[in-house]
């Protein structure tokens, strides 16, 4: 979860809504329909080459329901589709695949595992509810094609059937099956669709950052622009309450706009002094991004010692957060001290986070990283004001690794050891650097 400190900058704590997109595209399913009905009438034409008897007739007919089915949704398809036509389409290949498997041998057939893959698209596109509904109907099926299944018959015209043992055994594999490739496909596409979302949060927040940093420039060139045109306004408006000495009611207009253009001037200047300070946040010695990130953790318990100096370095809103989750997370598992060092040699800028806690456990150690990692091994419980990294580590690694990075995760010191390395010409600053041209503000 990212750290909602990061958020009471100004930016939504959640992302704007978006539109809830189509839970699989009816050109999807189509695709996939026609590659089962390639692949059923190969079968058909491969088995009776072989010699081997079934009811010809009724499995043709069931192959061109499914053909005029797609033909329909070709030549007729639908402006948009729901999460109930999509239920709808893969019911219809269940009992179409469920059927031809009862009418050539059940569970002698060895494509009657083909009948998992409606319900393991539905896993992948639809709710929980909906894909248990469809997979209960895919059970259900299974089961009545196997006990009502015709069987086929070689080229002899001897039955071609299972001993019972092993077709229980076939069944009970296909019932594994459908819990198995719908739980598994489901469990992977919500976790996908979480990492998505927390990274859109965060993406979102860090450009309304960049953007009120940018605002800032902008505001330093307006105010030195529009210095000119004000002072000659003040001039003018000067010269004519001169002029208009015998005028009172004229002269009194004329001091005013003098008066007002003294003030716009005040207000330019004051902004254009904030303006240019955001400029010079652009670039920040290394110790006052360590801690700005750091900041928001001092409070919780654990001593954060930050014996950290290093260069002028490029201060980019993903990089401070993505060292704030990495702090966050070694305030969470420390004992009492939390020790941020860095360190310069080889081209290369490096800062270790390192705490006193329990650290990572093996089995953490091999997905560090990964969107949902478990929590350490023997770690304290979780501190009043903790909110959960959940994604955390995972967002982190994302946006340091995007800024040129490395990271390394260990153990030792004791506790856990974050190791962030950089090329220093990829974080560097030279905050000497003139700020350049103000940008144009007319055409």
């Amino acid at each position: 979860m990212a750290d909602p400190s990061f958020f009471r900058s100004g930016a939504p704590a959640n992302p704007p809504a978006r539109t809830e997109a189509e839970p699989i595209r009816m050109r999807t399913l189509v695709l996939l329909r026609w590659f089962s009905i390639a692949g059923q009438l190969a079968a058909v034409i491969v088995a009776r080459a072989m010699g081997i008897g079934f009811a010809v007739e009724p499995v043709l007919v069931l192959i061109a329901a499914a053909i005029a089915m797609n033909l329909w949704q070709v030549l007729w398809p639908p402006p948009r589709t729901s999460a109930r036509l999509a239920v709808v389409q893969l019911f219809f290949d269940v009992v179409q695949i469920s059927a031809l498997m009862a009418l050539t041998g059940g569970l002698a057939n060895p494509f009657a595992l083909l009948v998992l893959a409606p319900v393991t698209v539905a896993a992948t596109s639809l709710d929980a509810r909906e894909t248990v509904a469809l997979g209960t109907a895919t059970m259900a099926l299974v089961s009545a094609a196997s006990l009502f299944a015709l069987p086929l018959h070689d080229v002899d015209g001897r039955e071609l059937v299972l001993a019972p043992t092993l077709a229980l055994g076939h069944w009970t594999a296909l019932m594994i099956g459908v819990v198995f490739f719908a739980g598994y496909a489901h469990r992977v596409t919500v976790e996908l669709q979480a990492t998505s979302n927390a990274l859109f949060a965060t993406q979102m927040a860090l450009a309304r950052e960049q953007r009120l940093q940018h605002l800032g420039g902008v505001v330093a060139a307006a105010a030195h622009e529009m210095g000119t045109p004000l002072a000659t306004i003040k001039l003018v408006a000067a010269e004519l309450a001169d002029e208009l000495a015998d005028r009172p009611d004229l002269q009194a207009d004329a001091m005013a706009l003098r008066d007002s253009a003294v003030r716009c001037a005040q207000i330019l200047r004051s902004m254009g002094r904030a303006g240019k300070d955001d400029l010079h946040l652009r670039t920040a010695p290394l110790r006052a991004m360590l801690e700005d990130a750091a900041e928001p953790h001092a409070g919780r318990g654990p001593v954060v010692e930050i014996r950290a100096n290093g260069p002028a370095v490029q201060r980019d809103p993903a990089i401070i957060h993505a060292l704030r989750n990495l702090i966050q997370n070694a305030v969470d598992f420390a004992a009492s001290r939390v020790v941020i060092e860095s360190q310069i040699g080889n081209g290369w800028l490096c800062v270790t986070i390192r705490d006193d806690g329990p650290g990572y456990s093996p089995a953490v150690l091999a997905r560090i990283g990964d969107p949902y990692p478990t929590g350490r091994r023997g770690g304290p419980p979780q501190r009043k004001g903790y909110d959960g990294m959940g994604l955390g580590l995972f967002i982190a690694k994302t946006l340091l690794e995007r800024s040129g990075a490395r990271l390394d995760f260990a153990n030792g010191g004791p506790g856990a050891i974050v190791t962030v390395r950089w090329p220093l010409d990829r974080i560097a600053a030279d905050a000497r650097a003139p700020l350049g041209d103000n940008p144009t503000l007319l055409p």
